[in-house]
């Protein structure tokens, strides 16, 4: 398994670890080839790509775990997947952390939802009791089979309480049941998020950067100092590639041709290479008759 939890470990403290989100192989191979410490599977690009669907607990278990197969078997950095609630009752999460693991992920989000889960930065989120959370953190320890498949724990009490110290207490209760990561889900400023890292202090923070969301998007250096350990953009490169191609498909749509477009282009050449067609190509050259 690509080790996340030695990743954890051998960061320098003054050092926050920055995780792209990645939807789809194209995503993932890009990533995965540019040298970060980590990748997160992002529910949401995951489903918009896939299904087509908003992130509202529409993506079945199924669904995401053949994601999470071809994602992590297609990369080598250590992957982070987004579990949303499980997939239901404790038996369900057993059964997701040891999929997700078997996957090749390198760890796990969790989220305290009820379900059908909401994206965090969207209206309309409502949690289930911290001790049903606590529960579930306890089961998807219990279920993985190497301690280096690291479980996060992510709480909306934030957006659904409209209370960030209750996103805390939660925060430290999951931290006790074994959570490895703990990530509180859309603080409103940078006043809550300091006193997160004040509070939570001791157990590995994750901080979601969500260009127009609800949580300041700010540099990496102040959100290291401020205490967070890793942040995740689980959107930037699929917003990124959606105004690409609208751009695209606009150009093709009023002139019947790409001549003159000024979105810029990928390198076919360089697009053959990406997705593998020089080993496709050595293998006729040895094999073709």
């Amino acid at each position: 398994m690509k080790n996340l939890r030695a990743c954890l470990q051998n960061r320098p403290a003054d050092r926050l670890l920055v995780a792209p989100g990645v939807y789809d192989m194209v995503s993932a191979r890009i990533a995965d080839r540019m040298g970060f410490d980590l990748l997160y599977m992002t529910g949401f690009g995951v489903v918009a790509s896939h299904l087509g669907l908003p992130d509202a607990g529409l993506a079945s278990y199924r669904d995401m775990v053949d994601r999470v197969a071809a994602l992590a078997g297609g990369t080598d950095t250590p992957m982070i997947a987004d579990g949303d609630t499980g997939y239901g009752g404790l038996l369900n999460v057993q059964y997701t952390v040891r999929g997700y693991e078997k996957a090749g992920a390198a760890g796990i989000q969790l989220e305290d939802q009820e379900y059908p889960k909401k994206c965090g930065h969207t209206p309309g989120r409502r949690v289930v009791a911290a001790e049903e959370m606590v529960e579930k953190i306890k089961v998807a320890v219990e279920s993985r089979t190497s301690p280096d498949f690291l479980i996060v724990a992510r709480s909306d009490a934030r957006g659904a309480t409209g209370s960030v110290e209750e996103a805390i207490r939660r925060g430290r209760m999951y931290a006790a049941a074994g959570a490895d990561i703990l990530f509180i889900e859309s603080p409103e400023s940078e006043a809550e998020m300091q006193a997160i890292c004040r509070e939570l202090k001791g157990t590995p923070l994750l901080v979601n950067m969500v260009e127009g969301g609800r949580t300041p998007v700010l540099p990496p250096e102040q959100l290291a100092a401020m205490g967070y350990t890793l942040a995740i953009y689980p959107v930037s490169a699929l917003l990124a590639a959606t105004t690409a191609m609208e751009a695209s498909y606009r150009h093709l749509r009023e002139h019947g041709t790409m001549i003159g477009s000024e979105t810029p282009l990928y390198p076919f050449k360089e697009m053959t290479r990406l997705m593998g067609f020089e080993a496709v190509w050595a293998f006729d050259r040895t094999h073709a008759k």
